[in-house]
C-alpha cells in the first residue's frame, strides 16, 4: 500500500480494505512505521517505539473488532501495556514498565487498534504544551513547527494531522484532548465522567478530573471508537449515564432541532482572539443554516479564579504523589534534575496542601458541575471556542522557568473554556471551525448535558459534512 493511499482513509476505511483482504495488518502497519520515522520523527511526536516487534504482532494478527487491524498509537500517560513503557513525559519516571495491562489497551486492542509507539507528553500531563526536556525537545505544531502542538495529548495530536495513524489515543484532565485538538486540526472527544475505564490499578484520576479517549481524523472513527471503549469497569467509582447501542449508528441520524447557547467571550475580561471568536461566528452560522437555535448567551457565572486554584493544588497534590511513590520504590532522594523547574516548584508546592484543603477543592469541582447543570437546563449543546488564542509560539507555556502557579495562571487564561468541563463531567468535543489565512486550524468546542455524547457526536458529524477536515493532512519536513 502506498503511503497516500493509506492516509486517504480513516480507521474505518483501513478496517474495510481488511475485511475485503485488499490489504494485511502488516502492510497498514508498515506504512505507518514508514510514517513515524519521517512525518512523527520530524515532528518529535513518538517515544517508546517498538516497530519490528509491532510489526511481527500486526503479521500474526487475527482481525477482530470494528478496526480489524490497524496501526494505533498509546499515549505515554501512564496506561499500563506490558509491551510499552511509560515515562510520562518525565526523567524522574522514565522507562516504568507493566506487568500486565490496564483495562483501556485490552478494549483498544479488542476493538482492532494494534499499537506500535507511544506518542509525546509533557512533564506529568500537565500542560497545554508538549514540551517536555524527557523528550529532548519540543513536540512541533505539524502546521507551522514554531508553534504549539498542545498538550498534553500532543504528540497524539501531532500523529494524527500529519497521517502517521488516523486514530490515536489520548486522555483529558484538563483540555489535554481538545486543546491539541485544536491546535492540530483534529477532532478530540472528551467522554462523560464515567464512561471510559480507568482500571484496574486506579479508580480515577485528579480527583474525578481525567478521562481517556481518542483523536482522530472523523467523527466516526471516534464514535466507534466510543463504542468499543466505553462502559462501565467493575469496581469503577464513577458511572456515566446508560449509553446507545452505538454511537456510530447514533451519528448516521440527524440530531434533531436542538437549543445551542454560544459564548464569545470568558470569564474575568480574559481576551478572547478575534480569530477564535469568528470561528465561532463562522459554525453558529452553519447551525443556524442546518435549522438548529442558536442563541447568544453569556457564560453562567462562577468563580473562576476559584476554579483555576482548586485544579491547580489538585494537579500539584498529585505530583507529590507520583513522585514520592517513585522515590518510595528507588530508595533514592531527588535528584535536581529529576523535575522541570515549575514541576519541582509544584512538587514542593504541593506537599503544602492540606487536607481540608484538597477536600474543597472536590468541593468547588461539584459546584461549578451543579452551575452548570442548573445553566443547561434550558439548552442542549453549548458552543464556544476550543482555546482562547492561536497555538502559542514554543517556549510561552514553558515548564524550564517560573513557578508552578505562574504556569497554572497563563494555561488558565488560554485553556479557559477546557478545564470547567472536566469539573462538570461533561462530554466535550473540539473540532475544526475555521483556517487562518496562514494555515493554522482554529478549534470550536461543543459541550453537552452530562451522559450526552450521542448528540455531541451527532453535531460533530452534521457539522463534518457541511465543511470537512479530514481531507487536510500536514506534511512536515
Amino acid at each position: 500500500m502506498r503511503d497516500v493511499e493509506y492516509q486517504s482513509l480513516d480507521g474505518l476505511g483501513l478496517a474495510d480494505l481488511l475485511a475485503r483482504k485488499e490489504v494485511t495488518s502488516e502492510e497498514l502497519m508498515a506504512c505507518a512505521i514508514g510514517l513515524a520515522k519521517t512525518r512523527g520523527a520530524a515532528l518529535n511526536a513518538l517515544c517508546y517505539e517498538r516497530y519490528e516487534e509491532s510489526l511481527a504482532v500486526a503479521r500474526d494478527w487475527t482481525p477482530r473488532g470494528a478496526f480489524g487491524g490497524i496501526p494505533f498509537l498509546l499515549k505515554d500517560s501512564g496506561v499500563a501495556h506490558v509491551r510499552f513503557p511509560s515515562s510520562l513525559g518525565s526523567r524522574l519516571l522514565n522507562d516504568t514498565t507493566y506487568a500486565r495491562n490496564a483495562t483501556l489497551p485490552e478494549r483498544f486492542e479488542a476493538a482492532g487498534l494494534i499499537p506500535f509507539a507511544r506518542t509525546t507528553v509533557p512533564e506529568f500531563c500537565m500542560a497545554p504544551t508538549t514540551e517536555a526536556a524527557r523528550n529532548g525537545g519540543p513536540t512541533l505544531n505539524p502546521w507551522d513547527p514554531t508553534r504549539s502542538s498542545g498538550g498534553s495529548s500532543g504528540g497524539a495530536a501531532a500523529a494524527v494531522a500529519c497521517g502517521v495513524v488516523p486514530v490515536a489515543h489520548g486522555s483529558d484532565g484538563g483540555g489535554s484532548i481538545r486543546i491539541p485538538a485544536a491546535a492540530c486540526g483534529v477532532y478530540g472527544l472528551k467522554t462523560s465522567r464515567g464512561r471510559v475505564p480507568m482500571g484496574p490499578f486506579r479508580g480515577e484520576g485528579w480527583g474525578s478530573l481525567a478521562t481517556d479517549g481518542v483523536l482522530s481524523r472523523t467523527v466516526r472513527d471516534s464514535a466507534a471508537a466510543l463504542d468499543a471503549i466505553g462502559g462501565y469497569e467493575t469496581g469503577a467509582p464513577y458511572a456515566a449515564p446508560l449509553a446507545p447501542d452505538s454511537y456510530l449508528d447514533a451519528i448516521k441520524r440527524a440530531p434533531g432541532r436542538l437549543r445551542i447557547a454560544v459564548w464569545r467571550q470568558a470569564w474575568n475580561d480574559i481576551p478572547v482572539a478575534p480569530e477564535c471568536v469568528a470561528a465561532v461566528d463562522r459554525v453558529a452560522a452553519l447551525l443556524r443554516a442546518a435549522g438548529h437555535e442558536v442563541v447568544d448567551s453569556a457564560p453562567p457565572e462562577i468563580d473562576y479564579d476559584a476554579l483555576v486554584l482548586a485544579h491547580a493544588n489538585v494537579l500539584a497534590s498529585n505530583i507529590v504523589v507520583s513522585v514520592d511513590t517513585r522515590l518510595g520504590l528507588t530508595g533514592k532522594a531527588l535528584a535536581d534534575d529529576d523535575l522541570e523547574p515549575a514541576m519541582r516548584n509544584g512538587y514542593e508546592y504541593g506537599k503544602t496542601i492540606t487536607g481540608a484543603q484538597y477536600i474543597g477543592c472536590i468541593n468547588r469541582f461539584h459546584a461549578v458541575g451543579r452551575a452548570l447543570e442548573a445553566y443547561m437546563q434550558d439548552y442542549d449543546i453549548i458552543l464556544t471556542p476550543s482555546l482562547t488564542q492561536l497555538p502559542p509560539k514554543l517556549g510561552y507555556l514553558t515548564m524550564q522557568e517560573g513557578t508552578f502557579m505562574e504556569l497554572r495562571r497563563k494555561v488558565g487564561r488560554y485553556g479557559t473554556f477546557s478545564a470547567i468541563f472536566n469539573a462538570t463531567g461533561q462530554p466535550a468535543a473540539s473540532l475544526p471551525g475555521a483556517w487562518t489565512e496562514a494555515g493554522l486550524p482554529v478549534g470550536v468546542q461543543l459541550v453537552g448535558r452530562f451522559g450526552r455524547e450521542d448528540l455531541v457526536l451527532q453535531l460533530s458529524a452534521q457539522l463534518e459534512q457541511v465543511q470537512p477536515w479530514a481531507h487536510r493532512i500536514a506534511q512536515p519536513g
